[in-house]
């Protein structure tokens, strides 16, 4: 697994060594920061923006948002092998003033009263494939406002997944990537 484009462009990141953490691929990713950099629907240029990762993994999502400008990244991750992994790449890059990680289940994460998080300009969700209470997740988000106003959320699914959150999401744009289904909305 590498960073595909920013200033670490190139650089390999560590990905799992088990099969409990389901890496974000190149393709997909591209293809996110394409979307994002160049779609008519968003407008949000990757430059200083604040970047909140649920389910983070190793990170590679987020790490390929400072690479590309992002000003901040908090990780969410329960997992304690993808948090080694994911804090020896963040150590790598020399990025422990950009990140911040919580050792946390995404969605108790946002019960607690200890953390005092920031607006976000991405939210970035990308759960187990086995995982269907995403909209309870997307409630929990805009409940603690956190989302800024011309801020996306990007979900990352399975393509035949028949996931309905367009009750609790604005839907901008769906797309199909092998079998990966991203859904941008706000």
């Amino acid at each position: 697994m590498r960073i595909i484009g920013g200033k670490f462009k190139g650089k390999r990141i560590l990905q799992p060594i088990d099969k409990n953490t389901r890496p974000l691929r190149d393709l997909v990713k591209e293809s996110i920061f394409n979307l994002i950099e160049h779609s008519k629907k968003i407008s949000l240029k990757l430059d200083k923006l604040y970047i909140l990762d649920l389910f983070s993994g190793t990170g590679s999502f987020g790490l390929e948002c400072i690479s590309r400008g992002a000003k901040e990244i908090v990780f969410i991750e329960n997992y304690s092998n993808a948090i080694k992994i994911l804090t020896k790449n963040i150590i790598s890059l020399n990025l422990k003033e950009n990140c911040k990680i919580f050792q946390e289940d995404c969605f108790l994460f946002f019960n607690s009263k200890n953390h005092q998080l920031k607006k976000f300009d991405i939210i970035f969700l990308d759960p187990p494939f086995k995982e269907y209470k995403i909209s309870l997740l997307i409630k929990k988000i805009k409940e603690n406002k956190i989302l800024k106003q011309n801020g996306i959320i990007i979900i990352h699914r399975h393509k035949k997944d028949q996931l309905d959150i367009s009750d609790d999401l604005n839907i901008l744009e769906v797309r199909n990537y092998g079998l990966s289904k991203v859904i941008f909305g706000n």
